[in-house]
Formats: C-alpha cells, sequence, structure tokens
C-alpha cells in the first residue's frame, strides 16, 4: 500500500486481513491543527489534537497522502460560561426596571410581585449554574454519556474540529473542516412536549388568549422594547461622557477639540432621539397612566390588535366593545402630547448647545469684535454671553440637555418595563421555562459557531477574496442533521432548529489582542449578540481596512437534516416527516437569499470557485430537486449543501444526537467522497479508504473519548436501514453506551 519514510510515526497498523486497511500511522507531533505562524493563537482554542496519517493510490499510480485531525476545544465551556454571564447581568437589570416602575395600583403591583418572585428564582439558577462550570477542570468537551446533565446543560456535546489535510503529487495541497458536534437540544428538560419550535408556536398562541389579566403585546413588540432599553443603557452614558468631554474642551478653549467633542455628542443624541421615534413607546406610557393607583377610566378600553394599531392612533376618542385585553387601554385624559414634549426637549436642547459652541468658535475666529455682540442663533437659548469663559457659558446649556435626557430616560425605561412586565405575566411560569430553554440550546449552537468561525478565520488570512466576502456579505453556516423526525429525536430536531436560526442576531468582530489572552469576549443580551475575535498583532495586520476598523460580520445560518436510521424507517412508514421537509424547505430559501447576495455584490472573478457560475446554479437547483421530491433518507440533500457551502467558503458542520455514531459515518464518508471526486482517489480504493478511516482513524478514538469502548453503538439490524454507505465496517460496532 506504499511506504513511510522513518521517523514520521510512532506505529504503523494494517489489517492482515485482504490488505482491507489502508496503511495508517499516529503522529505524536500534530504540527498542522493551523499552521506555524498561527498555532499560539489557535492554541488558545484547540486542545488534545488527535492526528492520523494515511496513503492512499490515486487514479493515475500515483500516492496522495492525507492527515487527519481531530482536537476539541476550550469554546466548549467558555462561551457558556461567558453567554450565562450575560444572561446573569441582563435579567438583574431587568428585575430591576420591574422595581422602578413606580407605584402601581394593587392589580398591576401583585403581578408585578409575582413576576420578580419567579425571576429571582431563575436567576438563582443561572447563578447556580455559572458557579458549577467554575469548578469544571479536566477535558474541555462534554462527552456523549453526560448530555443529560443538568450542571452542564449549557455545554455543547462533543464538539470537536474534524480536519482533512490533503497533499496531492500533481494538485496544490487542501485543506477540508468539518465542526461535529451533538445537536444543539435541551436533554436535561426533556422532550415530552416537543422541542422549541412547537413549544414557542403553542405558547404564542395561548399567550394572545390570557383574558383580562394582563395587555397582549405580540413579540415584535415585546423584541422591540427590549431593544429600546438595550439603547438607553448604551447610549445614555456615552452622552453623558460626551458631554462632560465637551465641557472639558470648553474649559481648555480647545477649539479643534471642541468641534470633535460637539460633532461626537450630536451623532450619540440623535441615535438616542431616534430610540424613541416609535409608537410602542406612546401607547406604553398611557397603559402605563392607567395602571397608576386612582386611575379611573371615564370610557371603555379600546381593544386594538396590531393590525388596526395605526388607524386607532387617529380615532382615539371611539369607543369600542371589549373583546379582550390584547392591546392598550386609552384614558381620555391622558395628555399625550406630554411625551412628545419631553422628547423634543431633548433635541431642543441639543440645539442650544449647537448654537452656542457655534457663537463661541465664531467669536474666537473673530477675536476683535465686541465681546457683547448679541447672535440670534443664541438668543434663543436666553444665556447671558458676557465674558469670555467658554465654560461658564457652556455648562448649564449641558445641564439642560442632561435633564432633559434623564427625564426621557425615565418616562421611556418605566414604559418599556411595563410591556415586558406584560409579556413575562401573560405565560408565568411557561415563559421563563421557555427562556431558559432558548437560552441553553443558544448557548450549545453558539459555542460550535465562534469555534468554526475563529478556525476558518485562521485558515483563510492570506485569502483575500474570502475576506472581501467576509466583510461585504458575511459568512455562510451550513449544519448537517442527522436527526429522525420520531419520538425524542424529533423534539431535539425541532430545538436545534430554532437554536440555529437564533445565530442569526450573532455579529462577530476581529479586533487585535492586546495581551497573551487569545479566548474571544462576548456583548450584548438575548436579541443581539457580538463576538469580538482576538488576533495577534501579526495576523491582525492581513486583514482588509474595513475588517480592521470593527466592522460587524453577518452570520448566515442554514440547516439540512436527513434522518437516516432505523427510526426515520418508522417516520417514514408510520409517522410524520414533515418536520424535516418544511425545515429543508424553509432552509433551501435561506441558501438562494445568500447566493443571490454573493452574486449581487460580489465580482464574478473574484473567487476560483465562480469562475464557472452555472456549475453553483445547477447544484442550487439539483438541491431544490432533491427537496421536493421528497424521496425516503435522501442523503443526496445533504451532499449537494455540504458542496454549495465548501464553494461558497462557507463553514461545515455535521450533528446527530451526539456527535459520535452516524456524525462519523458522515464525515469519513464526506472526506472519501471528496479524495475521490476532487484529489482523483483510485475507484477501487474508495471503500478502502472509506472502511480504514472509520476502523483506525480519528473517529474511533471520538468513540472512545466518549463512552471508554472502541465501537460505534450500532447493532446489525440497525444497520439493515441505514444507507449502504453509513454502515461501518465489521468489528468496529456492537453494544456501547450512548
Amino acid at each position: 500500500m506504499g511506504e513511510f519514510e522513518d521517523g514520521e510515526m510512532d506505529h504503523i497498523t494494517t489489517d492482515a486481513q485482504d490488505q482491507k486497511c489502508a496503511l495508517v500511522r499516529e503522529c505524536t507531533a500534530p504540527e498542522g491543527l493551523g499552521g506555524k505562524d498561527n498555532l499560539p493563537s489557535l492554541n488558545a482554542v484547540l486542545k488534545n489534537p488527535i492526528c492520523k496519517l494515511y496513503r492512499f493510490p490515486t487514479s493515475d499510480n500515483k500516492w496522495m497522502r492525507i492527515r487527519e485531525q481531530m482536537a476539541e476545544t476550550t469554546l466548549s465551556f467558555h462561551v457558556p460560561k461567558e453567554l450565562i454571564n450575560l444572561h446573569i447581568k441582563e435579567d438583574m437589570r431587568r428585575n430591576q426596571e420591574l422595581k422602578d416602575l413606580g407605584e402601581l395600583a394593587p392589580h398591576w403591583d401583585n403581578m408585578r410581585k409575582s413576576v420578580i418572585a419567579h425571576c429571582d428564582q431563575m436567576l438563582s439558577m443561572y447563578q447556580d449554574t455559572l458557579a458549577e462550570l467554575g469548578k469544571h477542570t479536566g477535558s474541555s468537551f462534554k462527552s456523549s454519556c453526560s448530555k443529560g446533565e443538568k450542571t452542564l446543560e449549557f455545554i455543547p456535546i462533543n464538539l470537536h474540529l474534524q480536519r482533512m489535510h490533503v497533499h496531492s503529487p500533481r494538485l496544490k495541497d487542501a485543506l477540508y473542516d468539518v465542526i461535529t458536534v451533538g445537536a444543539p437540544a435541551a436533554h436535561f428538560q426533556g422532550f415530552k412536549n416537543g422541542g422549541l419550535r412547537k413549544l414557542l408556536s403553542k405558547f404564542e398562541a395561548e399567550r394572545r388568549n390570557t383574558g383580562y389579566q394582563c395587555i397582549y403585546y405580540s413579540p415584535e413588540n415585546t423584541a422591540k422594547a427590549k431593544e429600546v432599553l438595550s439603547n438607553i443603557n448604551h447610549l445614555q452614558p456615552l452622552i453623558s461622557s460626551h458631554a462632560d468631554l465637551l465641557l472639558n474642551s470648553a474649559s481648555q478653549h480647545s477649539p479643534d477639540s471642541l468641534k470633535n467633542s460637539l460633532k461626537m455628542l450630536s451623532e450619540k443624541t440623535e441615535l438616542f432621539v431616534h430610540a424613541f421615534k416609535d409608537q410602542l413607546v406612546r401607547s406604553a406610557l398611557l397603559a402605563l397612566y392607567t395602571a397608576r393607583p386612582g386611575c379611573v377610566l371615564k370610557k371603555p378600553a379600546v381593544p386594538r390588535s396590531s393590525a388596526e394599531e395605526s388607524d386607532d392612533l387617529k380615532h382615539q376618542d371611539r369607543p369600542s366593545q371589549i373583546k379582550r385585553q390584547d392591546s392598550i387601554p386609552h384614558h381620555s385624559e391622558y395628555d399625550e402630547e406630554e411625551w412628545d414634549r419631553v422628547w423634543a426637549n431633548v433635541g431642543k436642547s441639543l440645539n442650544c448647545v449647537i448654537a452656542m459652541v457655534d457663537r463661541l468658535l465664531e467669536k474666537d475666529n473673530s477675536s476683535k469684535t465686541k465681546e457683547g455682540e448679541s447672535d440670534p442663533s443664541a438668543a434663543d437659548c436666553k444665556v447671558l454671553h458676557a465674558g469670555g469663559d467658554w465654560y461658564e457659558q457652556l455648562y448649564p446649556l449641558v445641564i439642560t440637555l442632561k435633564d432633559c435626557m434623564g427625564e426621557v430616560v425615565t418616562r421611556a425605561k418605566q414604559s418599556m418595563a411595563f410591556v415586558l412586565l406584560q409579556e413575562l405575566a401573560c405565560g408565568l411560569p411557561q415563559c421563563l421555562m421557555l427562556t431558559l430553554r432558548r437560552d441553553i440550546v443558544f448557548s450549545q449552537a453558539l459555542a460550535g459557531l465562534v469555534c468554526g468561525f475563529i478556525i476558518k478565520l485562521h485558515t483563510s488570512l492570506h485569502d483575500q477574496g474570502f475576506l472581501q466576502q467576509l466583510h461585504t456579505v458575511g459568512l455562510l453556516v451550513q449544519y448537517e442533521g442527522l436527526l429522525s423526525t420520531y419520538s425524542e429525536e424529533a423534539g431535539m430536531l425541532e430545538d436545534m432548529a430554532v437554536g440555529i436560526s437564533d445565530l442569526q442576531k450573532v455579529m462577530f468582530k476581529v479586533i487585535e489582542a492586546k495581551s497573551e489572552d487569545f479566548l474571544p469576549i462576548i456583548t450584548g443580551r438575548r436579541e443581539h449578540y457580538v463576538i469580538e475575535v482576538q488576533l495577534p498583532a501579526k495576523m491582525f495586520e492581513l486583514l482588509p481596512q474595513e475588517i480592521k476598523e470593527g466592522k460587524l460580520l453577518r452570520m448566515y445560518p442554514v440547516l439540512f437534516n436527513v434522518g437516516i436510521n432505523e427510526q426515520q424507517t418508522l417516520a417514514e412508514r408510520f409517522g410524520d416527516t414533515t418536520l424535516q421537509e418544511n425545515i429543508n424547505q424553509e432552509n433551501l430559501e435561506l441558501l438562494k437569499e445568500y447566493y443571490n447576495l454573493f452574486t449581487e455584490k460580489m465580482p464574478p472573478d473574484c473567487l476560483p470557485h465562480f469562475q464557472e457560475q452555472n456549475d453553483l446554479k445547477g447544484l442550487l437547483e439539483n438541491l431544490h430537486q432533491n427537496i421536493q421530491a421528497k424521496r425516503r433518507k435522501n442523503v443526496e440533500i445533504m451532499w449537494l449543501a455540504a458542496t454549495i457551502c465548501r464553494k461558497l467558503n462557507g463553514v461545515r458542520f455535521t450533528c446527530c444526537k451526539s456527535a459520535k455514531d452516524r456524525t462519523s459515518m458522515s464525515v469519513t464518508l464526506e472526506q472519501c467522497s471528496i479524495l475521490r471526486d476532487e484529489h482523483q482517489l483510485h475507484k477501487d480504493f474508495f471503500i478502502r479508504a472509506l472502511d480504514c478511516m472509520r476502523r483506525e482513524g480519528c473517529r474511533i478514538e471520538n468513540v472512545l473519548k466518549n463512552v471508554k469502548c472502541r465501537k460505534y453503538a450500532f447493532n446489525m439490524i440497525q444497520l439493515m436501514a441505514f444507507p449502504k454507505y453509513y454502515r461501518p465496517p465489521e468489528g468496529t460496532y456492537g453494544k456501547a453506551d450512548t
């Protein structure tokens, strides 16, 4: 089968029977994980690598060399801990905002007390989980046997990098990465009532019919309320800081510094004012007014659906019969213009500051002009301009701006907190339990995504086409699911579909590392996260200017699932495969959107893959036809989706329940298919190579890591239901704990 140079291996293993297994060797120093240039930064995220080397014949009787590698990642624990810490801070802020709502009528006050009690209980659970994870030592991966452990429920299952490096005699060396991980799912919570996809839909339908206990706000409105609160918490301290810098520049009598400070103050204040240009704030203030003690409604409440909302604003005095309290009550004596005045005062105060700065700079430029000369624009602000002290003349205007802003913040925070109170009160305790489940699933999905992004960035630092694509279009992230749509795995698939979809709210930012700590930094809240990936200065300099300047990089996650085991046979014959069909169809549309965006924004010749556009169009059409065909165990869907992902420079994921058995069959098949289709593996050696990788390669080592046994957890009857190329060689499967 070939020869190896002395000193390149620890040992060689062969199968003496018919030479079924190609020569394999294990290497003790798998230096190729990130290349010598960027190994220090990759060492921060990749641990305990395993390496196997093969030599297979090509169709022209040459030899290709293959280095197969697998490594676990410290991100399995780092990302969930960072995320839980953010959840704790976010929930503590929310609880405080509920307490700061002020005095409420007895009904609403009792509701608030109940909500806060439940929220405090959940907050304590998050804190306990974080404390337990802080005690964890040892391996940086969660084994398949631990997927039901409560203390580890935020941790992804069996997360690993699977890499194949190919050196062909006549072709350029190539690198192929797949991230393997157990399907993101809440195993400890269980699947008796389904997964997130079903549970969220059911919960939303029930919440619409909560009767008169609380006010119904749509998911879009509650998301908007969270966004407004986030903007307040972000912008208010920034504006205050820029206002102080403006006064500092005035005290130093520095014209350039004054201009720059004013520019920053103006930009942030305009963003602040824009954040409240929403009908939701006004309507929520009205609802909060009616919830105050002693508020007596003189006219009946006007029920409003989201479709009627804009029309109701034009006819606010029109009475209507109460059908259900799913919208904002109306009070005839409430002065709606008061909010407009408070809100507008921020802009007016800023204009006064701008006018004063303009006047001061004008007087500085014409210093010979008389000190007491008046200016109509500054006169509107009613400030004495006698004397030449810039600080004294700006100080009262800045204080007025801060006061006006404080009044807006107080009212807006209370109104948005009232919206969140309704969201929580309408669904206790299910609302919090669903939030917990979604956090768990998202945590597992995010850990894998961060791992995939960092590895892709490291391997593509010298690929200018990819880097341009990254900041111009974004990154395609393709998940291959092998879950069945039968029994518990259907619930896992529902969890997984929501978790992967939620990754759309994640943005990445690449920053220059200021220390030897290269672990990513996570900021944000449940509706929007930013992952800051740190690179050493030498590597950071290789990036395009747009990325170096901090441009946020978008993610485009897609999921295609095809069940392949005996449970899928039951689902196809006696159950329902609609879930899988719907997921594949929905994600096909997302994949098409990404492709269209790519062809629109990127030049046709920027990447070698796109010298033949028709090839990719044909693959997309073929994928569309296979999804529409609804054939049983149509693994062609997964092969096509994986090929499209690679051609679009995406990140590949492969998932089953625990990323151990079915995942191993899939990634080894993918590796051998690539060797055959892209690197001219001799056709007579395809099955030998496949069996060799499954028998002696990294994936059987993965099984050993998880269950302390070198056996895939299949039996003969199960394998009869598997597609032909997803069956392991004899002697490699049998009874094993899963």
